[in-house]
């Protein structure tokens, strides 16, 4: 398919972190393949992951509730026709995204989809006789969707930021002088299901650990009534800790994060943000595992906490309930070892040249 420029359609409905990941394989298809325009169709509020892409990849925001049935996906398809689409990469792969391609297959637009591995991700996940080692990553599950059209590609994306972005407007909203002598860190306690989340006792261990360190500002992310709720208290009760929540823009948190020295997070959607603004990230993992394929773009698996046990991991999205009840994935670990874990990333950082407080400073 090279020589001419070409277009290629892109479908990715789904969740926050599944859209962010597939950002590292569609930039790196433009920087590669200059005859190459993108077209990504995905949910309006995602829109903010794109503010910083490639002039050649164009988000469409499309809400697939709006698109309800046979003939309401076809009504979609007609949309997405007129974008005149030489290729359609499915990187979803669900009855609805299935259906378009059929449609796209019988107008002659080539097409191909994710293989997501989905038997050898239940072997990972299953209770006995687990098949426990590394599986293909995502990101190289979603290039293997544009080598089949006829894009090969090296991986050359690192972040959206080669340059510190201009935090100005972040810096009013919120507050704070990115310009302090100071470790910024970010927090994000929050995950979609149970078998996500660190115990919010614990976590807020972890925070009274860091906020009372000197020159120590640490920011919290979350979305929803009452994640907010909770990080306004924190807040309240924490010197030193700015709550994000509602505060900023899709993109102002990109800026924000990209600012930051770390960012604590679960396997979740703020990982891969922060892979995107070019941040380490401490990651917390209980009911999931980074062999699975998600672990976020260019991070360490040495920066992933996690505790061995023989029913680990019982899940691959995390949304199943823990077959004893107790969690012990996640309650057993103790919030001593994150902050040491994040110290790890800080000293890192201050053998590049940055003042930053560690550990007894």
């Amino acid at each position: 398919m090279r020589g001419k420029r070409k277009k290629i359609l892109v479908l990715r409905f789904s969740a926050m972190g599944d859209v962010a990941m597939c950002v590292p394989v569609v930039e790196s298809l433009c920087r590669s393949c200059p005859e190459l325009e993108i077209v990504f169709a995905s949910k309006n509020a995602w829109e903010g992951i794109f503010a910083f892409s490639h002039p050649r990849i164009r988000f469409s925001g499309k809400e697939l509730s709006h698109y309800k049935g046979l003939w309401g996906l076809f009504r979609l398809y007609r949309e997405l026709r007129k974008e005149n689409v030489d290729a359609v990469a499915d990187l979803h792969d669900v009855l609805r995204t299935k259906i378009l391609r059929f449609f796209f297959f019988l107008g002659r637009t080539p097409c191909a989809h994710i293989r997501k591995g989905r038997r050898q991700k239940r072997q990972l996940a299953r209770f006995r006789r687990k098949k426990f080692h590394p599986l293909k990553s995502t990101f190289e599950r979603y290039r293997d969707v544009f080598r089949a059209l006829g894009f090969d590609f090296e991986w050359n994306f690192t972040s959206f930021f080669p340059a510190p972005p201009d935090s100005r407007p972040v810096e009013k909203i919120l507050q704070v002088d990115f310009s302090e002598k100071a470790a910024f860190i970010g927090i994000a306690p929050f995950a979609k299901h149970k078998g996500k989340i660190y115990p919010i006792g614990k976590m807020e261990k972890v925070l009274s650990l860091l906020t009372a360190r000197p020159r120590t500002r640490v920011f919290l992310f979350g979305g929803g009534e009452a994640e907010k709720a909770r990080l306004e208290t924190w807040q309240s009760e924490y010197p030193g800790t700015v709550s994000c929540a509602g505060k900023l823009r899709m993109q102002e948190e990109l800026v924000l994060i990209n600012r930051l020295e770390v960012m604590l997070s679960m396997d979740s959607a703020n990982m891969h943000m922060a892979s995107l603004a070019g941040t380490p990230v401490v990651s917390l993992w209980g009911a999931t595992h980074p062999y699975a394929g998600f672990l976020g773009w260019g991070q360490s698996c040495g920066n992933a906490v996690q505790i061995d046990l023989p029913c680990r991991p019982c899940s691959v999205f995390g949304n199943k309930p823990c077959r004893f009840g107790t969690y012990a994935c996640l309650q057993g670990i103790e919030p001593e070892e994150i902050v040491s874990r994040i110290d790890r990333v800080l000293s890192e950082k201050k053998g590049e040249g940055k003042i930053l407080p560690v550990a007894g400073a």
